[in-house]
């Protein structure tokens, strides 16, 4: 089967730090391929994958309304001209690239991984079209876009043979933080945590670059910063994330808004590391009582909890959250809403 990717540009497809979405896209591709698939990649510069790949638009967050206009022109040059050479396209990127062939005979997923505009959805419903699916990351996910269409949810997949588990740690191993240091991820309630628990705290994440983040983190986390007990790490690439992740006890979740699956979560998982996470967003879905973590309601549960990690077997951790997330097992997922897997 030939199988189109498409992913929209701004970070490179695998990205080398931030970048959840690109790091699945390029899973999915590797995975796709594996199975005996033609794969073809469309997203930004420097993006690549063991199959085709095709690039446009540029590597810039910042991009303007103009750029993005370019980008949807581009896509919709691509497939317009393109579609019958593909058996599916599964769609990470914007909903408007797959204007021009919504109605082909193509087979089409729309992948989306964060809180879903209705208004999109409405109006490509008021069209027609076929063979067109799409899926969320977390029945959460789902629930925030579900007015229109034939939906199905389809959680996000790390490749767990990436990370090795640890079987054990030490009594005074580190906790860990691994987000961006934006105030809703809740990096302050994890120093306040280590630092009322006598634990140290491994900080890792991207500095937020908008105002009133980087100014949450110029005045309430930079300064509780001692590399001691509060050792702040920088952004982690994958190998950087096996090794921090690895030696935590618990990774801290402590997120103020409803997080639409948390990729990190499964991350720690893999390495063995229970997860304390706030009930907000997909948490529920994604840690499993007791087996892979602990789902709180505040501060105080988090620091109750930390007293209950010995009762975490580590290796039925990883063997539990790799049954459900690893990219062999949500790849074939994919492939199954269209009974092509």
């Amino acid at each position: 089967m030939k199988i189109l990717l498409i992913m929209d540009p701004g970070i490179p497809v695998p990205p080398q730090t931030y970048g959840g979405h690109e790091r699945l896209v390029y899973l999915f591709a590797e995975e796709y391929q594996k199975l005996g698939h033609q794969v073809t990649l469309l997203a930004g510069p420097e993006s690549h994958c063991s199959g085709s790949t095709v690039t446009f638009g540029a590597n810039d967050l910042a991009r303007s309304k103009g750029d993005r206009f370019k980008e949807a022109r581009f896509a919709w040059r691509y497939l317009r001209k393109n579609k019958g050479d593909f058996d599916l396209i599964h769609n990470f990127g914007r909903l408007i690239y797959l204007l021009p062939i919504l109605n082909a005979s193509v087979k089409k997923i729309m992948t989306y991984g964060r809180p879903v505009s209705t208004r999109g959805i409405k109006a490509v419903n008021t069209l027609p079209n076929r063979n067109l699916i799409f899926t969320a990351c977390s029945d959460y996910c789902v629930s925030t876009g579900n007015v229109a269409g034939k939906w199905a949810t389809v959680y996000n997949a790390i490749d767990f043979s990436q990370y090795d588990v640890q079987e054990k740690v030490a009594v005074d191993a580190p906790l860990m933080f691994l987000g961006r240091l934006d105030r809703i991820k809740g990096a302050h309630t994890a120093i306040e945590t280590a630092k009322a628990t006598g634990n140290q705290l491994i900080l890792a994440g991207n500095i937020p670059d908008t105002p009133d983040n980087f100014a949450y983190y110029k005045a309430v986390i930079e300064p509780q910063i001692d590399n001691k007990q509060i050792v702040y790490v920088g952004p982690l690439n994958d190998a950087e994330k096996n090794k921090y992740l690895g030696q935590a006890k618990a990774l801290l979740f402590p997120i103020e808004w409803d997080e639409p699956f948390g990729m990190v979560m499964i991350e720690a998982m893999a390495c063995g590391t229970p997860v304390i996470a706030f009930k907000r967003g997909s948490v529920p879905e994604v840690v499993e009582e007791g087996i892979t973590g602990f789902i709180v309601k505040d501060a105080t549960e988090v620091k109750q909890k930390i007293e209950e990690l010995g009762k975490i077997d580590r290796t039925l951790c990883r063997k539990t959250a790799a049954e459900r997330f690893d990219v062999k097992v949500i790849a074939r997922q994919y492939l199954n809403l269209f009974d092509v897997g």
